[in-house]
């Protein structure tokens, strides 16, 4: 690649280096220290070490990709305190579910910005509820500024890890092509070239296989659960996109599987045979969502009072390994990646 090229790119060409072998990914930033989806998040983890930061991607009505968790924001913002907004609130069917509050593909970017973040779980984590009220829902572009400027700083890669939200349910009631949006965003910052440090994951299947055509040099990741299946692809079971054959479908579209973290294990808590069947699929495996809370860990990995005391993360992070695990999610990265460098 010619230098001057090297220089337009936003991200450099080398991939993040991976704490000890295993991939560290912010989930929706520092999750476990401050409120979900802001800059003030996605900048905690990166001042802890993570390679990548993953921002939630949803869509305002003037076609403006912004991170939040879902469509609906009655949750993560404070836009249930507007009166003036108080009539944007309605039910739709999302996914084959209703939903009641207010969406953010009602809401323009300016109307947005008048909002502000809350902690999404403010019982779990009563210490983030302090951060209420300081900071805006951010932007792709904004997420993308700041992670150039962490580069400048640290003079490290770090790595972009988007997650569609919900793009059919978008397409079909909104009339909002995020997939489209989306290349068009990466495709405007050079994040659609050869080892640009950005992946992109959904839950559904037809995104990615529109994603795998139109950007074929960026890394896709499939979403699984441990439940349920692609809301794009009726009568298909996540259970059945993890088997050989399923694993091997997926291969053909995107270079990772992400599962929920139960799925790594049997019945007996051991390492199943997913990483090793993915592995042979010619996929790597990211797995989702590792969190300090006792709520969140296994019943023997529990520690202190209550169910919101931190539990035995590094024995969770040693069972991880085990199963041969690529990356990790985490809400808690000032935890997870001093554990891994000690090994």
């Amino acid at each position: 690649m010619r230098p001057v090229l090297i220089l337009l790119l936003l991200f450099a060409p080398v991939l993040p280096a991976s704490a000890a072998g295993l991939l560290v990914i912010a989930h929706r930033g520092a999750a476990g220290e401050r409120p979900e989806h802001t800059l003030a998040s996605y900048e905690r983890a990166i001042d802890a070490g993570v390679d990548y930061i993953e921002p939630d991607l949803v869509v305002t009505k003037d076609l403006v990709l912004v991170a939040r968790h879902e469509t609906e924001i009655g949750g993560t913002t404070d836009v249930a305190d507007r009166a003036e907004f108080a009539d944007r609130r309605r039910g739709k069917e999302v996914d084959g579910k209703l939903v009641t509050g207010w969406f953010v593909e009602d809401f323009t970017l300016a109307e947005l910005r008048t909002l502000r973040a809350r902690e999404r779980l403010a019982g779990v984590r009563p210490a983030n509820v302090r951060f209420d009220g300081l900071w805006q829902v951010p932007t792709l572009s904004e997420i993308m500024t700041l992670v150039r400027a962490k580069q400048k700083e640290t003079g490290r890669t770090i790595g972009i890890y988007p997650e569609l939200k919900h793009p059919t349910f978008l397409l079909q009631n909104a009339g909002i092509d995020s997939v489209d949006l989306l290349v068009a965003a990466l495709r405007k910052e050079k994040l659609d070239e050869s080892g640009a440090a950005v992946i992109v994951q959904c839950f559904e299947v037809e995104p990615l296989r529109r994603l795998h055509k139109l950007l074929p040099e960026v890394k896709l990741m499939q979403l699984v659960a441990s439940s349920g299946g692609p809301a794009d692809s009726p009568g298909t079971g996540y259970d059945s996109m993890i088997r050989p054959a399923g694993l091997a479908e997926i291969a053909r579209y995107a270079a990772i599987v992400g599962p929920d973290l139960q799925l790594l294990f049997d019945a007996d808590g051991k390492p199943g045979p997913l990483v090793r069947d993915a592995h042979e699929a010619g996929l790597e495996v990211h797995g989702w969502t590792l969190r300090k809370e006792n709520i969140f860990l296994p019943p023997e990995l529990r520690r202190g009072a209550g169910a919101n005391a931190a539990g035995d993360v590094a024995a969770m992070l040693a069972r991880l390994r085990a199963t041969g695990l690529d990356g990790v999610f985490t809400d808690d990265p000032a935890v997870v990646v001093p554990l891994l460098k000690a090994r």
